[in-house]
């Protein structure tokens, strides 16, 4: 069956294939290496992610400087990424037929590239999937996506790097085949296939052309261009933030700005967080505070990005007591980590922050933004908000720090 299945488009050709894997050639390495300083990012303390063995990068201090870090990583990771999936859908479409090749397998070389080929593909659309996904919904996962995805992109990496390897040389003789200045000044009606040869790519029996390659291309950079426009305001605010129409969480009440996680799907409940909330704080000795006895010592302001994994970012203006004095109030004048704790229950009630989180001057125990209250959703009476640090692990609804010096 799989020998009777045509594919007749005679745009279709190693030269098409080959200016858009140039593409995703000169960006997807991008991709890939601000995805895995995101994960860098959250650190070798917090189990993100879990169970990967020797895949796990080697554990360093994400630092606090630039404030606007993860800021930058995060947004130019899934903005990329999203930017890029009309190339990748293009590049899948003009590759086609090599999935259907008959026979499978002619040579040893032939085998590697079949099999670079199929993981390549499989982990490319796995990836899309999954972090498309996981920027527009809750967790829908029957598995940890920060798991899956960290494997799957070491999947991608390593078909990526042999399927390069292998095909370069063709990609570079596709390319020198045929002038893309020419090309884009061709018509439908003078489009004619390319010569046929041994890719597998041009088609034997070809179709009249519905489209040139001009066309297709300038539909693929089209598509690439309206994502870019309608997803960048998300991470870069200011006037792109209105047209960003695919923003994750939308535009919440209260303080204005986007959350990950309301106080109801946390399961924070108005007697939690109320007259009765305590702070307690642990070093030396330990300390419970109420959230008067908190806005009684000195207040810090500071303006601070928060940046989310699902991409999305945001400047505000927090107020509250600094990371820093609050050790020294607990006996710990030079803290080497804290353990902070939040009211909810789940994989992310906890986080572990390294000596130059706990010591920056701008690391908050935050209780206003923008000179009012923290609202439920955004971690009242108190949340943690460090520079550079991913917004996951700056924990709302605090009910406890534990702060600890060196051994």
């Amino acid at each position: 069956m799989l020998r009777r299945i045509r594919f007749r488009s005679p745009l279709r050709g190693p030269w098409l294939t080959s200016v858009l894997g140039v593409v995703l050639l000169a960006c997807l390495p991008l991709v890939i290496v601000t995805g895995l300083l995101d994960y860098a990012a959250y650190g070798p303390g917090q189990g993100i992610p879990a169970d990967v063995g020797w895949l796990r990068l080697p554990a360093f201090d994400w630092p606090t400087r630039p404030a606007w870090l993860f800021q930058l990583t995060q947004g130019l990771h899934v903005g990329l990424g999203l930017v890029l999936a009309p190339v990748v859908l293009a590049k899948l479409w003009s590759v086609i037929p090599k999935l259907f090749a008959w026979p499978p397998v002619r040579s040893l070389t032939h085998a590697l590239e079949r099999i670079s080929l199929l993981l390549l593909v499989g982990s490319t659309l796995f990836e899309f999937a999954t972090g498309i996904l996981n920027i527009q919904y809750d967790y829908v996962f029957g598995f940890s996506f920060y798991t899956g995805h960290y494997i799957g992109a070491w999947v991608f990496l390593a078909s990526f790097v042999t399927h390069v390897a292998l095909k370069l040389p063709t990609t570079v003789r596709a390319l020198r085949s045929r002038s893309l200045r020419r090309e884009l000044a061709t018509s439908r009606e003078d489009t004619v296939p390319e010569p046929p040869d041994d890719t597998g790519l041009v088609a034997t029996d070809p179709a009249p052309p519905t489209l040139s390659r001009r066309g297709l291309l300038g539909t693929v950079g089209g598509g690439a261009l309206l994502v870019g426009l309608l997803t960048a305001g998300q991470s870069t605010g200011g006037p792109l933030r209105d047209v960003a129409l695919l923003l994750p969480r939308g535009r919440q009440p209260g303080e204005g700005f986007p959350v990950n996680r309301t106080a109801a799907a946390a399961g924070i409940t108005a007697e939690s967080t109320g007259a009765s909330w305590r702070l307690t704080v642990t070093g030396g000795h330990e300390l419970v505070l109420t959230r008067d006895d908190l806005l009684a010592l000195p207040q810090h302001t500071a303006r601070l990005p928060i940046a989310c994994v699902e991409g999305w970012s945001t400047v505000q203006t927090w107020t509250g007591v600094r990371l820093r004095d609050l050790a020294t109030l607990a006996g710990i004048p030079d803290p080497a980590s804290a353990s902070v704790t939040s009211l909810e229950r789940g994989p992310f009630a906890q986080a572990t922050l390294n000596p130059g989180q706990v010591t920056d001057p701008d690391s908050l125990l935050a209780l206003r933004v923008n000179g009012e209250d923290l609202n439920p959703d955004h971690g009242f009476p108190a949340r943690v908000i460090v520079p550079a640090l991913p917004g996951v692990h700056c924990t709302k609804w605090v009910r406890s720090i534990a702060f600890r010096s060196a051994p």
